[in-house]
């Protein structure tokens, strides 16, 4: 069953290569796919790709009054993994991203902030404070939560082995395989921002 379509409807995806499609065909992104996913749902959407491969929430921070021009409605935020790789203070990567939900707010935008883990290997103190970013973040400023990027192929087949078909040879990005099963999980909490468009 489709979804009650909205009045064309521009959002904006806030975020790093995950965001961008790094090593994909132009088509083959999170973007151009999700796109595509929304209007096979009946819904006349264009969303902007705001990625930049690399980039930290400080970086998406400092792009946000660029990203937000007068035809955004919506943003999606997909920020945080290079923050993380580079072992940057999660207090930091924790005001950023409340910087950009403060942005947003300000401008009356409603937002989907994608959630992020980091893995155990830098330390539990670091993973507990990391990990509680999002879930705290998504409470306070009653934006939508997804639980993660990577989480809709981790619910496809929990095995980690399994996962390499859907990633790129360096096992840090998906394939265009990979993005398709990540728009599917990720979609409906999109339909559900759109819903948050006046």
């Amino acid at each position: 069953m489709l979804a009650s379509p909205v009045s064309a409807a521009t959002i904006a995806a806030l975020g790093d290569s995950l965001t961008q499609g790094y090593g994909l065909a132009p088509e083959e992104g999170f973007v151009p796919q999700l796109q595509a996913w929304l209007a096979a749902q009946g819904q006349t959407v264009t969303v902007q790709n705001a990625g930049v491969s690399g980039d930290t929430s400080a970086g998406g921070l400092a792009r946000l009054d660029w990203t937000l021009g007068p035809d955004v409605q919506g943003l999606i935020v997909t920020l945080g993994a290079n923050d993380m790789l580079r072992g940057i203070d999660p207090a930091q990567t924790r005001a950023n991203l409340e910087g950009i939900l403060t942005g947003a707010q300000a401008k009356h935008i409603p937002v989907l902030l994608i959630g992020l883990q980091a893995p155990g290997n830098y330390g539990p103190d670091y993973k507990a404070q990391f990990d509680a970013i999002y879930p705290d973040l998504a409470a306070q400023y009653h934006v939508r939560l997804a639980p993660g990027f990577f989480a809709p192929l981790v619910a496809e087949n929990p095995d980690p082995a399994a996962l390499t078909q859907y990633l790129q040879p360096d096992g840090l990005h998906p394939n265009a395989q990979g993005v398709q099963v990540i728009v599917a999980g990720l979609g409906p909490y999109v339909l559900d921002l759109l819903k948050e468009i006046p």
